[in-house]
């Protein structure tokens, strides 16, 4: 068996967070091998308490190793487990094929005298050092959610990386926007088949072409010009498409709960957010843009005029998620209630217009309450929602795993609308390109009953759009 060349051989080793961030972590490096100091197990028992996401995480880790060290004598730990290649949780990826070592003996001390004293840090940097003098075969990398301790690997001549295998795409920028423009020669090269045809208030065109082989479910279409159309992909076959024209919300006719669309983009994520065959929606945009007094107008609407929902579930991600949500007096409610101030103003605009003045208002916010319900994601495990409309607010701040465990509460008749900003992402170690609504976009893609739009212009007032471009 030939030796593989140090180019084409790695042994990756593993930093304490990057397990904390991911438990699979140690199945996501295909056929290249694994390596786990010991002052990681040593944190990771340090973390396993508690009932955040990081505890669960390292819980997970530790059931995965005991698992595969289980049978394992001093002398199969020595050469290197091997990884479990049965694992499916790799989305495309390939298989994991190589070892995992852990560290069965000490090292001598590699650091410079300008890196004093046994911190965690400083010991990974040291065995990552002398794994890269010991091990000529191998590229040694280190893979490392701190970006200090990836600027102190550079500093020493240690290659280090961030953890990637979770990011879902390679660039925020591209992401899926569900919106696109169709080409001006459009209709010349599309119109030979064309069918058209109406269900009640409802006008559909069925299409073939080159372009519709790109498009997806609920995907938007538009002319970019003043009269052009502006339509939904409704059902895609091949170079075959459906498309629905969109009710245009921006006249006071059609109207939701006093609210009208100011843009494209605002008309088609009320489309979304109105369509009884959509049961997911995610919004994304910057702050002002409109996202959370749309979707709460589409909620009270369905609730309140057409009782298409029971009620409103109202929630956000509380920074730190999963700790203790305080020792605020009160019922649930009001604990989240300091979290919920951005849903509490667009309240107030929707509430606000409600004609009887004061007398008029009281009863209206009296009947709101008994229909909107603010609820904590803490406590979210286990619990099944039947016909509810659900607003996830600051949805960019959850993790993949904590999105799916969100989004798997929803039962027959329940609705989910996801919000948020991945540009203002909170979360230690969570990126624009690892956060759980990046996730969520990616895996809905396609889906026929789930719908996605990024909205781009600002329409919270004149100050707030100058501010957000020149500062």
């Amino acid at each position: 068996m030939k030796t593989r060349s140090r180019d084409g051989r790695r042994l990756f080793v593993l930093d304490t967070n990057v397990l904390m961030h991911d438990p699979t972590s140690i199945f996501r490096f295909e056929e290249h091998d694994v390596y786990l100091p010991m002052v990681v197990l040593e944190e990771l028992d340090a973390h396993k308490k508690g009932l955040s996401e990081a505890s669960r995480n390292v819980r997970q880790v530790t059931r995965f190793l005991d698992e595969m060290i289980r049978d394992a004598t001093k002398e199969h730990i020595d050469r290197g487990l091997q990884l479990p290649s049965g694992y499916s949780g790799n989305h495309g990826k390939k298989p994991s094929t190589g070892r995992l070592f852990f560290q069965t003996r000490q090292f001598q001390n590699m650091l410079p005298d300008s890196l004093p004293g046994q911190a965690a840090d400083n010991v990974i940097l040291g065995q990552t050092l002398a794994l890269q003098k010991e091990k000529q075969d191998a590229r040694v990398i280190l893979v490392s959610k701190d970006i200090n301790l990836r600027i102190k690997a550079a500093v020493l001549g240690v290659h280090a990386e961030d953890y990637y295998s979770d990011k879902t795409l390679e660039d925020s920028d591209v992401l899926y926007n569900g919106m696109t423009a169709l080409p001006g020669d459009f209709w010349e090269k599309h119109s030979k088949d064309i069918r058209s045809w109406k269900e009640g208030d409802r006008t559909f065109y069925e299409l073939s072409g080159p372009s519709v082989e790109q498009w997806q479910p609920n995907q938007g279409v538009y002319e970019d010009t003043p009269e052009g159309i502006e339509g939904m992909v409704r059902k895609t076959s091949g170079s075959k498409a459906t498309i629905e024209l969109l009710r245009d919300y921006r006249s006071e006719r059609h109207n939701v709960w006093g609210i009208v669309a100011r843009n494209r983009e605002q008309n088609f994520a009320l489309n979304l957010l109105m369509d009884p065959e959509i049961d997911f929606v995610t919004i994304l945009g910057p702050a002002g843009t409109g996202k959370t007094l749309l979707t709460l107008a589409a909620g009270l609407m369905q609730t309140l005029e057409t009782n298409r929902f029971v009620e409103i579930i109202m929630t956000r991600v509380t920074i730190p998620l999963g700790e203790d949500i305080g020792f605020l007096p009160g019922t649930e409610e009001e604990k989240m209630e300091p979290w919920m101030g951005a849903l509490m103003d667009n309240l107030e605009v929707l509430t606000g217009s409600q004609e009887g003045g004061n007398w008029g208002r009281a009863a209206t916010n009296d009947l709101l309450r008994n229909r909107i319900k603010i609820r904590s994601l803490n406590f979210m495990r286990g619990r099944t929602f039947l016909n509810r409309f659900i607003i996830l607010d600051e949805a960019q701040n959850l993790t993949p795993k904590q999105m799916k465990a969100l989004i798997t509460r929803a039962g027959p008749g329940t609705k989910v609308a996801c919000l948020g900003n991945i540009a203002q992402i909170d979360t230690p170690y969570l990126t624009e390109m690892t956060s759980g609504l990046t996730y969520a976009v990616n895996r809905f893609r396609g889906w026929p009953h789930s719908g996605h739009i990024t909205l781009v212009r600002g329409e919270r007032s004149r100050l707030a759009d100058f501010a957000s471009d020149i500062m």
